[in-house]
């Protein structure tokens, strides 16, 4: 059985990443802690001990989560699980065995550094990223 620790990080996507950066480092007191905005168009902020990232909608990575947010488009691409470490096969069965579909886990960078993920999908299609700490 897995057990979530806590809320890692959420992803929202944007086409006004400097109005989000303003508002989450200047209003909410959030830190910019990460950028690779040429090489993927993400912005990490620091909320306590999870991130939040920022994704530009046209950015090699947010061209992933379709078109720019509106009513009927996603502005959450995902969010992120840290769950208590456990080998990874162990967990693949497990989510296999509940009838979900599983991807392969990859080195990615959180909240906490990088770390082992894999990425499912809850009933209503929400991406949830799985994470556990290296």
């Amino acid at each position: 059985m897995l057990e979530v620790i806590a809320i890692d990080h959420i992803v929202l996507r944007t086409t006004k990443l400097d109005e989000m950066i303003e508002f989450y480092t200047k209003v909410l007191s959030c830190t910019i802690e990460r950028e690779t905005p040429k090489k993927t168009g993400l912005t990490q902020l620091r909320a306590g001990n999870a991130l939040i990232d920022l994704v530009v909608v046209n950015s090699r990575l947010g061209t992933i989560g379709g078109g720019a947010p509106t009513k009927t488009e996603r502005n959450v691409d995902h969010f992120c699980l840290q769950i208590k470490s456990m080998p990874e096969q162990e967990i693949i069965n497990y989510l296999e065995k509940n009838g979900i579909e599983v991807g392969e886990f990859a080195s990615r960078y959180g909240a906490q550094g990088l770390g082992n993920s894999i990425y499912i999908q809850d009933p209503e299609g929400n991406g949830v990223e799985l994470r556990c700490r290296i």
